[in-house]
């Protein structure tokens, strides 16, 4: 008879860490089934973290191996494999007005859910989804070579690293506007680069980073190149009306230019948000039994590493309390 486990968790990021040390606490059977070669997620491309409680300055890599380390001394099991599908039983999804009632009978029936995989198909009372989200891009020349070295996609995270430095921050929507009123308190020189001559911001937002004496404006405009070789010294950008180009010199670039959730795998399945996000609360809950979205991949307010540890927790617990009713 084939293995019936009481969780598969999808991804080895933060959030996946956290419910993996969880749920090895709670003695539940579960595997961790993670895609690269590498735990961590996006963290271990983060040259140094300096906002987790209690390890400032650590290097991201090394973050995410300190959190591996720990789930597999806590006696996670890991598995290196791609998630190509998973199946769930139609009446495990709440369609009904009644919820209560339709999650109660779910529970009742004991229904599985099947994990297929590159290598293996699994079966499994519940899922905890900790898939990430990851970056929008600007495809650059440049870009990937200096991710880490200069090359940030979040302010709050790597802002502090520039004191005093100047940087650009390219986008024009609220995160981007938020980042560099973010920035202009801490760099000598904030360029804010957008491709049109309006930001899309809200307008409070914009009325605050203009008043900012440190920030300059270029509208009209798009990076085109990062230069650096082990850290970024300067940034081409082109005027999308005339094709003009400039090079400024700047010590780092922000984009932020949207996030994408890793979430393709599960639409159809779990419900989402309009930007791909599955839908659940603190409690991490989506609207399918026994189904569990933690991290950056579920709707949420602030995507940090402190966050999708917590959401980490969260997920575990709420989904002992489903096993316990089964």
């Amino acid at each position: 008879m084939a293995q019936i486990y009481d969780m598969i968790i999808i991804g080895s990021g933060p959030a996946g860490l956290s419910a993996a040390i969880y749920a090895a606490r709670a003695k539940l059977d579960a595997i961790v089934i993670e895609q690269n070669y590498v735990s961590g997620g996006q963290v271990i491309n983060t040259y140094e973290v300096d906002n987790y409680p209690g390890l400032p300055g650590m290097n991201g890599f090394d973050m995410g191996n300190t959190f591996r380390e720990h789930a597999g001394k806590m006696g996670a099991v890991f598995s290196q494999e791609k998630v190509e599908s998973i199946q769930i039983e139609s009446d495990q999804v709440k369609q009904t007005e009644d919820a209560q009632l339709q999650a109660a009978e779910s529970r009742q029936s004991g229904s599985l859910k099947k994990v297929v995989t590159d290598k293996n198909e699994y079966e499994t009372k519940t899922i905890v989804i900790a898939t990430g989200a990851r970056h929008s891009k600007l495809g650059i020349p440049g870009e990937e070579k200096l991710s880490g070295m200069g090359v940030s996609y979040c302010a709050t995270c790597d802002g502090a690293f520039f004191k005093d430095k100047t940087v650009a921050v390219v986008g024009g929507g609220d995160v981007a506007v938020e980042d560099a009123i973010f920035l202009s308190r801490l760099c000598k020189k904030v360029y804010v680069i957008h491709r049109r001559d309006e930001l899309r911001a809200a307008k409070a937002l914009q009325e605050k980073l203009f008043a900012q004496e440190n920030v300059e404006m270029v509208w009209d405009s798009i990076a085109t190149e990062i230069h650096g070789e082990t850290q970024v010294t300067a940034i081409t950008v082109e005027n999308v009306k005339d094709k003009s180009q400039k090079e400024l010199v700047v010590d780092g670039v922000f984009i932020a230019v949207g996030i994408i959730p890793n979430s393709e795998l599960f639409k159809g399945l779990v419900d989402t948000d309009e930007r791909g996000y599955l839908t659940a609360g603190e409690d991490c809950r989506t609207n399918v039994e026994g189904v569990f979205a933690t991290g950056d991949v579920r709707t949420k307010q602030l995507r940090q590493i402190v966050t999708a540890v917590s959401d980490g927790a969260n997920s575990i617990t709420t989904a002992q309390e489903y096993l316990l009713h089964l």
